[in-house]
């Protein structure tokens, strides 16, 4: 059974179990400002299990790509990648506990046809402090499962990954109970850290074990399922929302508790092959498969090369279908960087012109029968990719020239922070050579390199605040002012200008919005101040702001309006302000807002445009507050 299969087998598997099949959301998400991209299968889903009912019913699922950005420097072992596939299924306040470990139990024994003698599973070990009960429920069922299949079910009590270092695991013991650390799921970790009003709850992990590994003590005195020595390999995870935060150190009990699942597609497939190496699973071998032919290498001897190689170039290949392109901010920086450090390390495979154009291809074979956007977006990513290895080509020339400017003292770690920051040219490459040409490197570079790199990512991250797609930068009372005070700003421009005015960015913080359309020419005074006294006008009739949910074809028929260029779901939340025939504004948005228009002239404020200027040909910029 290869990857494909299983993927989607899954999905049959829950389809089948009254489960809506829904797609994938995009790498970048719209509507989430907390991250540049979408790092779990269950962040597309936050919404509805907070309480928003999902248009598909109570029961979904899918297979959602993800991206993970902050793990690119750990690429190169036979487990991590920055880019993945999570397995879903969704239950809305409908099955619980019981039905889902039965579900995954059937799906692993009957469809993947895993080894179960080499599962284990983990469940939360409750807190006194907090009156949550050890998960003896979910145990139990698991405990039951595995005396059908004639398997050992002991239990045992561990606690925390430290704990589990020290005591080891138990003759015959199958299920394992960690402390919050390790089984508790909240959006901000363990129960302690839990936002008060959220909902939370126990989870239960599934591990598969590769006894062939042998335990390294490096990272304990004793292996245990939460080992990172190589010999589990978490395959998914049962989240049981059963409890929501009401007060610190204070939980109660969901009325209609929610499931939220998640496994690991690529590692499902490296358990399936019953080997810990991901890189050899039917999604990623072809790629390996291609790079030795080209380059006349082996795996064996080029490993990290070509596992970095061919994880980058998948998240690059999908952040291309999703609309994203190479760039110096945000996320196009994030997908330059993929890019170019996927070039450095052909360059160690010997592979210098051409290179993405033969492999692009590859990956997008491997994923056009299964998400039909590869397919449609094929020669534009491709072409997309093979535009950025050009430039980054000449990037490489000026950079050697740079580097021998700095040889002659030696190399700082400074200047190669320069090299790396200024003219986009890799640390590996300058390491690599600097000693092909004999150039002194100062034992403190790495440490003078390690500074900059920090002094600016503490920049970057005080410059992004606020700056994600889709232009929200918080869900605080003010971000959802500012952010209502955009759509009827947008509303009073298409009354001035006409309909053809259309919304192509915005930025929202708590101090400010900022708003750009296209307009061909400066806003005159007068224009400014019509456009002031009308968003002021509405608000000055507190109208009402709700949503609803419609399908895209419908939404647009009725007369919402969305950013230029978005790319929308089968079915769409659409915010109207105002009732019946006074309507001040009609978008699709996936907000949040407030609830009433009047909100935004509490304390006697009034809607003022502080800044109007290009932003780029035929597209004009608006900076306003509230005051």
């Amino acid at each position: 059974m290869n990857t494909e299969t299983i993927r989607n087998e899954y999905l049959k598997f829950f389809s089948e179990r009254g489960h809506k099949v829904i797609r994938r959301a995009p790498l970048v998400l719209h509507d989430d400002p907390t991250t540049l991209f979408t790092g779990s299968g269950m962040q597309p889903i936050i919404p509805y299990l907070l309480g928003e009912p999902h248009p598909d019913g109570v029961r979904v699922a899918d297979s959602q790509t993800c991206l993970r950005a902050q793990d690119i420097d750990d690429i190169g072992d036979n487990r991590h990648t920055t880019f993945f596939e999570m397995l879903g299924n969704w239950s809305f306040g409908d099955y619980f506990k019981q039905q889902q470990i039965e579900w995954m139990f059937e799906f692993h024994r009957d469809i993947v046809q895993l080894d179960l003698s080499k599962l284990y599973v983990t469940c939360y070990i409750g807190d006194e402090r907090y009156g949550i009960p050890k998960d003896t429920e979910a145990a139990d069922v698991w405990a039951r499962l595995f005396a059908d299949a004639g398997l050992s079910n002991g239990m045992q009590d561990i606690g925390s990954e430290e704990d589990g270092y020290q005591k080891g695991m138990e003759q015959g013991a199958r299920i394992f109970f960690y402390d919050g650390s390790k089984n508790w799921w909240s959006r901000n970790g363990a129960p302690e850290t839990t936002p008060v009003g959220d909902p939370c709850g126990p989870d239960s992990e599934m591990f598969y074990e590769f006894d062939f590994i042998e335990h390294n003590p490096e990272y304990g005195e004793h292996c245990h399922p939460n080992c990172d020595c190589g010999r589990f390999m978490e395959i998914g995870n049962n989240v049981f929302m059963a409890y929501r935060k009401v007060a610190e150190g204070q939980f109660e009990p969901l009325e209609h508790p929610n499931i939220d699942h998640g496994s690991g597609l690529e590692r499902i497939a490296a358990a399936k092959n019953n080997d810990p190496d991901v890189y050899k699973i039917s999604l990623m071998w072809p790629i390996i498969e291609k790079l030795e032919s080209i380059s006349g290498k082996k795996y064996d001897s080029h490993t990290e090369s070509m596992r970095v190689i061919a994880d980058h170039l998948r998240a690059a290949t999908f952040l291309a279908v999703d609309g994203c392109a190479p760039s110096n901010k945000q996320q196009g920086y994030v997908m330059r960087r993929l890019v170019r450090r996927a070039m450095v390390k052909a360059f160690d495979l010997g592979v210098e012109q051409n290179f993405l154009e033969k492999i692009v291809p590859v990956i997008a074979d491997l994923y056009h029968n299964d998400f039909p956007e590869v397919a449609e977006k094929r020669e534009e990513i491709i072409a997309v990719l093979i535009k950025e290895e050009k430039a980054f080509r000449q990037t490489l020339r000026k950079g050697l020239q740079q580097l021998q400017k700095f040889a002659d003292g030696g190399l700082t770690g400074e200047e190669v922070f320069t090299l790396y920051d200024t003219y986009g040219f890799p640390v590996e490459l300058s390491v690599e050579e600097a000693f092909k040409q004999d150039i002194k490197l100062s034992e403190a570079w790495r440490e003078e390199f390690d500074a900059k790199m920090q002094e600016q990512r503490q920049r970057s991250q005080t410059a992004a605040k606020g700056d994600f797609k889709g232009g929200l930068g918080g869900h605080t009372l003010q971000h959802k002012k500012y952010h209502t005070a955009t759509h009827l700003l947008q509303s009073a421009l298409r009354e001035i200008f006409g309909s053809e005015l259309r919304q192509h960015g915005s930025n929202i913080t708590e101090e400010r919005l900022r708003f750009d359309f296209n307009l061909d020419r400066k806003m005159t005074p007068e224009e400014i101040a019509r456009a002031e006294e009308l968003v002021n006008s509405w608000i000055a009739e507190d109208l009402p702001v709700s949503y609803k949910m419609y399908s895209t074809q419908e939404a647009l028929d009725m007369g919402a309006i969305g950013p230029f260029g978005e790319r929308y779901d089968a079915q769409v939340k659409v915010y109207q302000m105002g009732e019946g025939d006074h309507m001040a504004s009609l978008e699709i948005c996936g907000g949040p807002h407030v609830d009433r228009t009047g909100q935004l002239a509490e304390d006697g404020k009034k809607f003022k445009i502080t800044k109007e200027e290009a932003s780029s040909a035929g597209i004009r910029r608006i900076k306003a507050v509230l005051i």
